[in-house]
Parts: structure tokens; sequence; C-alpha cells
């Protein structure tokens, strides 16, 4: 018997796919280049369109321990050490249906190995390297370097930034943006100096930023340190080095330049994404995550919106049923999935690129602009994530607002003062076209 579904990597998003499409019935084989299945990087941001969907699948209770809900995401100049505003992440569940949190990757993607190696509709294969793929018209076959042959009625492409699948379906390449991230999670009692327990912060410099939070349920620092890099921009070829990251951070505030030397230096990430494209198939072959929307981190989605894509085939795929999946069947149930999931996508790739640029502005009057209109935000307006955690429960925004007022006239009654009139309640459907959101 053939497989339902090929998955060409068992990372993050491939495992997560894997699960929800084996939870709707559909048998899936998942191929893993590496020795072992296993994440690169430190702490991974899961917002609550994330995490309500982790939730559904029984794998939000397994990370929750491990994790860190943090109550606040503040925004800092990096150069003077001003807090310029902040996003209250205390009402997340009741608003969006799910909690803000934080951990280190290879938590999450434990949490998902474990339930996907209890799934009898999963195969998961390691060392296994695609090297070459056939689609026939009636089934997709996988050739792999060690010999390995496969035949299924998909196949997924989920191998990441520098996808083999994808060069079968888009003509393109990985775009450099000239940044490099430095990371780090190490022990509490390594760290210099942090920042609040129950904060993910981030700091804002010319050409560079700085993010902090706590990951491994508070035992771990997470740090990472991006900056544009001059050594890029001069065409050397090792560029991004620990010296010019020690160069690029010197002048920040002290806050900042005592947190760089926790970073580990062995190891540098270049930043790197794709351009939108219209579409992620062609024919029996499609593809999910950083193959379908390599994007870059300043909206702390990557990781999540691959999830997301797994959850959009689970409910575009079951419907094929048994036995053989005709060919216009298939391309029935892949439009659904990319109507569900390409233009959003896509979205958020472009989206990232702007928050980026307005992190890193290194003019003096931009600087100033930037940081005048952070300052003057409610902290309560949540208008410039809505589109991106929602849809917003139904009589959330409602509540919490009264809930705001109630405050404050007590606040003023114990003061003895006049209470100030409560504000108008937010409606849940006043939501303003996509904004950049968050780190």
């Amino acid at each position: 018997m053939s497989d339902q579904v090929i998955i060409v990597g068992g990372g993050i998003g491939g495992l997560g796919a894997a699960l929800m499409l084996a939870r709707r019935g559909v048998r899936v084989r998942v191929l893993e280049r590496a020795p072992e299945f296993g994440e690169v990087g430190a702490g991974l941001q899961l917002a609550p369109n994330i995490t309500r969907m982790l939730d559904e699948v029984g794998v939000l209770e397994k990370v929750l321990p491990l994790s860190v809900q943090p109550k606040r995401l503040v925004f800092m100049n990096a150069k003077t050490g001003e807090e310029l505003t902040h996003l209250d992440l205390q009402d997340a569940r009741q608003r969006y249906g799910g909690p803000y949190i934080v951990l280190h990757r290879s938590d999450l993607l434990n949490a998902l190995l474990e339930a996907a190696q209890g799934e009898p509709n999963i195969s998961l294969h390691t060392d296994h390297k695609v090297t070459g793929i056939e689609d026939t018209g009636d089934h997709v076959v996988v050739r792999c370097a060690n010999g390995a042959e496969y035949t299924g009625e998909l196949l997924m492409g989920a191998d990441g930034l520098h996808s083999v699948v994808r060069k079968e379906i888009v003509d393109d390449e990985p775009i450099c943006s000239g940044y490099v991230a430095y990371r780090g999670a190490v022990p509490l009692e390594d760290v210099d100096r942090r920042m609040a327990m129950d904060e993910v912060v981030i700091w804002m410099g010319p050409g560079c930023h700085l993010v902090q939070y706590p990951v491994r349920a508070g035992k771990l620092y997470n740090q990472v340190a991006v900056f544009r890099s001059q050594e890029y921009l001069e065409g050397k070829e090792d560029w991004g080095s620990p010296e010019e990251l020690d160069r690029t951070y010197a002048e920040m505030c002290e806050p900042v330049r005592v947190a760089i030397p926790s970073l580990h230096r062995n190891n540098r990430w270049p930043m790197y994404d794709r351009e939108p494209t219209a579409t992620w198939t062609k024919g029996r072959v499609s593809l999910l995550g950083d193959a379908a929307h390599a994007m870059l981190q300043y909206l702390a989605q990557g990781a999540g919106q691959s999830l997301l894509d797994g959850a959009a085939l689970a409910r575009a795929l079951p419907s094929l049923g048994e036995g053989d999946w005709d060919a216009e069947a298939v391309a029935g149930a892949l439009r659904a999935y990319e109507d569900e999931r390409v233009a959003f996508a896509g979205q958020v790739q472009s989206t990232a690129r702007v928050w980026g640029d307005i992190w890193h502005v290194d003019e003096y009057v931009p600087m100033i602009l930037r940081d005048e209109v952070f300052r003057s935000r409610d902290v309560h307006d949540y208008k410039f994530v809505d589109w991106l955690y929602g849809p917003v429960r139904a009589g959330a925004a409602e509540g919490a607002a009264a809930e705001r007022a109630a405050a404050k006239v007590a606040a003023a009654a114990v003061q003895g003062t006049a209470a100030p009139a409560p504000a108008e309640p937010a409606r849940a459907t006043d939501v303003n076209p996509p904004t950049p959101a968050h780190a």
C-alpha cells in the first residue's frame, strides 16, 4: 500500500503537519535528512494564533510546563534605555482563545515528536536525504540517497529555507537581508544582568536589536542579537564576525552592552527570507513552512505559520478518503489549502520586512518619529496584532475594556478622587487593516 502523504523534512512544520493529518485519519511518512530529529536555535515565541491550534491537537498541555507565559511584550530604545511602549499579554487567552508563550525550540519539537511517535498513521525516518522526485500524474515517487524509494498520493516539502522540493515548483533563491543573528539560551546564573522574568523585551537600535526572555520554565535566559553587517555591505566573504558584533553594540546602553558577552560565538545565523509566491503547488507536489514562505523573524511567526500550514492541510485532505486519490480531487484539496494559507502567509512575510525596517532605523529624525509613535500608543490598543492573532473572541474586547474601567473607578475611590468617566468599550469588529505587530 502506497503512502497517502509523504512529508520531506522533520522539523516543527513537518512533524506538526504529520501529527495533524494523522489525527484526521491520513497516513503519513516523514523523511528527515539528519541522523536524528532535532532543532537548531534557541528560544521561540508562540502567539495565541498558534497556541490555540496546539491546544486543539493536545500538544499545548505538553509544552506549557516547559514554557513561560509573559505578562508584557516591552519595546525599549537600545541607545537611551527608555521604555517606549508595551503590549499587555495577560488577557491574550480571553481575547484570542490561546495564551502567549515562550519556550525552547527543542522543547516544542520534542513534544511534537513524542506525539507523532504515538500515532499509528505516521512512519518516521531519519537519515533519508531526498535526491529525486517524480510526479507520474497518478502518484508521486520519492528517491533517497540511501537507496530508499517511496510512492505516495501527495508530496509535501517541509524542508526549510534551502528546500529541495521547492525547486520543483518555484524558480527562485533565498534573499539575504545583510543581517546576522547571534543567539544564546544560557542558565540564569550565567547572565550578568537580565530583565523581568515575566517579560519579553525588545531593544531597538540603529541597524540592530536585542531580544531577551526566559525559557524552559524560567531556568534558561534566551537572548538574540541581530545586526546589519557592514562587512556584508563591503562584500567580505566572512561577514558578521564576532568582532563586528562587539563593535555594533559597543555604543548601546549598558543593559544591552552587558548582555552581548552571554551570546554564543561559535555559531551565527545570516538572516534570509524569500519573496512571497502566488502558488506553492505543482501537480501532486506542494510546500509548507519555510519551504513555502521563509520569513524574517521580526513578527516571531516563522515556526507558528508552518504549524498553521499543517492545520490547513488537515482540513483540506481528509475528504479525499481511502484508496487512490484522483488527480482532480487532489488539485481541489490543494486549492483549498492554498486559498487559506498562501495570501495570508505572504502578508506575514512582507509585514515582517517592514517591521524590521521600523526597528532598525538609524537616522536621527526617523528614530525620533518612531519613538514618539511608540510612546503615544495606548498599551491596551490591540489593533496592531488583532489581524495576526485573531479572530478576536466575541465579547472579549468589551469585557477587557469594562474591567479596566472598573479598575480605574476602584483606584480613584481608594485615592478619594473623582473617577474618570469610563471609555466607550472597543468593539471586537473595530480591527484596523493589517499593520506590523511585534517581535
